[in-house]
């Protein structure tokens, strides 16, 4: 395989480069409460067993959560992701990611915030497939 051959990248980072390690962790640094909240129900394998990573660089973007083993990432979107602008970009990268053989699930913060079992049933239903 071609170091730049992304169809093919096997590994749970597809050609991240390398400042998007660095931008993970500021942005781990800076979670909102939303994506605080969620994190306490997935970290430390407590999630059906699986281990999920936050803010986990994938090619050029970086993910709220990602789980390998299901190759599922869940994105936790603020209020400006309704902006039309911000739709279509959260489409071309929706695209990019599944064709990369990955499934995206989205939720808003309020949804996380105020619906949390409903949040985490959808999750549990997307890692049975």
């Amino acid at each position: 395989m071609k170091k730049d051959d992304l169809q093919h990248d096997d590994s749970m980072w597809k050609g991240a480069p390398g400042n998007g390690f660095l931008m993970a962790q500021y942005l781990r640094e800076r979670a909102t409460a939303a994506e605080v909240y969620l994190w306490e129900r997935l970290k430390l394998n407590q999630f059906q067993g699986l281990k999920f990573r936050r803010q986990h660089p994938i090619g050029i973007y970086i993910v709220d959560f990602y789980c390998h083993q299901k190759k599922l990432i869940i994105e936790v979107d603020g209020e400006y992701h309704g902006d039309l602008e911000q739709v279509q970009k959260d489409t071309e990268r929706t695209d990019f990611l599944n064709f990369q053989g990955l499934h995206v699930i989205r939720f808003s913060n309020e949804k996380v915030l105020t619906e949390i079992d409903s949040v985490l049933e959808e999750i549990g239903e997307c890692c049975k497939e």
